[in-house]
């Protein structure tokens, strides 16, 4: 049997970076992984979205080339090309995976593995052969699913979850997408982009409802504006599949309607992959669809640990490969921190994007303090306007009487690389006066967090 000090379960980017790092600190490491190296995220999720969110965007700026003065004939997409190229940065990715693992001399196992009790995991390969192995500390890292709901239940030709959206052998006239988080949103964009007819349904009252309500009121007016139908408190019941398309009945406050499509797109949300890796035989507890962690992802059971996804935090990427970073370097004896899961970025990359972290102004408000809030538009952002990217703006929320930067709400043309900077100062500490006399470049787009800030302590410029 082959012996590992550490052993991960999964290669996403929760697993694959756990594994890295692990590596780095001298663990004799292995990863097993049961299809493509990089996991859901970079083969089916954050990576090869963004390629077709890029096709979508070098699309529209061709159709709209008469504005910058550019004139372009005959301007057309190649569907069947813009997926090929998203499948081929996939791949591509998942190569660059499969480097780092060899450069960090991590053994890659493939196949199916199942923990057993006594610190083993058992992999099950293609070909039906099991191997047993065993670990110092086996880390769990398998990730999630698209959620599926029993009024649409996933057929992977009608009804479609994600990576179907992703692969689909012809474009869609119609498409209803349900669901108006991050993956609702960014499909969304991209079909509508391509020339599909999209309704966006909504079960809470406004789209992208996690974000702050500024940030979904002018999404929904930017969609709306794109051609997009949005219906919000509305939620849909049955899916009739039985003709050539679909017909979606739809329950909202004014009665019912019947929507028509080709394809139905469910995007509500995910399903962590917990089921038959074996944590009941360990012992290991769960509560609601997640493994219990403590502040360093230990579970109850010594030796097993888990990260991503599976774990209470936020399912996103990067809190992933943070978390796993911090339990090997816990592991390793390292000074480590807990995670602030407070100060975790969320970005949904469609046009325009948006990008925000910490409270909003009614969580703010609902905890009882008393805050200054500044607003900045990129209408009058010298640099939004001579990109023809003036929609949107940029929205900070300080606490009045310490300074401190509670929230940072962006909607815009690149914001979601620009968020990093309240990141950082709300980690620092930094209070608003101090964002306020850090020099911004000029003409920026970065500048309006700046100008927002200025806004919310009444020194504003450019307004």
């Amino acid at each position: 049997m082959s012996t590992f000090d550490i052993i991960v379960l999964g290669s996403g980017p929760g697993g694959y970076v756990t594994a890295i790092r692990a590596s780095q600190l001298g663990f004799k490491t292995a990863i097993i992984e049961k299809e493509s190296l990089g996991g859901v995220c970079l083969n089916w999720g954050c990576i090869p979205t963004k390629a077709l969110l890029k096709s979508a965007q070098v699309f529209e700026y061709l159709k709209h080339a008469d504005d910058y003065g550019i004139k372009v004939d005959n301007v057309d997409k190649d569907f069947d090309a813009v997926v090929k190229r998203s499948r081929g940065v996939a791949d591509g990715m998942s190569k660059g995976v499969q480097f780092l693992m060899k450069k960090n001399k991590i053994e890659v196992i493939k196949g199916y593995g199942t923990l057993k009790p006594g610190k083993k995991i058992s992999v099950k390969a293609e070909d039906g052969s099991v191997t047993e192995y065993s670990a110092n500390n086996i880390i769990i890292a398998t990730g999630a699913r698209s959620r599926e709901l029993p009024s649409l239940p996933q057929d992977g030709k009608k009804i479609i979850g994600y990576r179907e959206a992703m692969t689909l052998d012809k474009q869609p006239k119609k498409m209803i997408v349900v669901g108006s988080g991050a993956i609702g949103i960014e499909f969304a964009y991209f079909y509508n982009s391509m020339g599909t007819e999209v309704t966006v349904v909504e079960y809470l009252p406004n789209i992208v409802p996690v974000e702050d309500e500024d940030v979904s009121k002018q999404l929904e007016r930017s969609f709306k504006k794109a051609g997009v139908k949005i219906m919000t408190s509305a939620e849909v019941t049955s899916v009739d599949t039985s003709g050539d398309g679909v017909k979606a009945t739809v329950k909202t406050a004014k009665g019912e309607q019947i929507l028509e499509a080709d394809i139905v797109l469910s995007a509500v949300g995910i399903k962590t992959n917990i089921e038959n890796i074996g944590l009941e035989d360990v012992g290991i507890a769960t509560d609601r669809d997640k493994i219990l962690v403590n502040d360093f992802y230990q579970t109850n059971i010594p030796g097993y640990y888990a990260i991503g996804d599976v774990t209470p935090g936020q399912a996103l990427a990067h809190v992933a490969s943070a978390e796993g970073i911090i339990c090997v370097e816990k592991l390793a004896d390292m000074h480590v921190e807990p995670l602030d899961y407070g100060n975790i970025p969320g970005c949904t990359y469609c046009s325009p994007e948006i990008a925000s972290v910490g409270l909003t102004e009614k969580q703010a408000k609902e905890k009882g303090l008393d805050i200054k809030v500044g607003k900045f538009p990129f209408s009058a952002s010298g640099k939004a306007k001579a990109s023809g990217a003036s929609d949107g703006f940029v929205k900070v929320i300080f606490d009045a009487k310490y300074g401190e930067w509670l929230g940072c709400h962006m909607i815009g043309a690149g914001v979601t690389d620009m968020i990093a900077e309240a990141v950082l100062g709300r980690k620092l500490e930094t209070t608003g006066h101090e964002v306020l006399k850090a020099v911004h470049p000029h003409p920026t787009m970065s500048e309006a967090v700046m100008e927002a800030v200025a806004a919310a302590y009444d020194e504003v410029i450019h307004l």
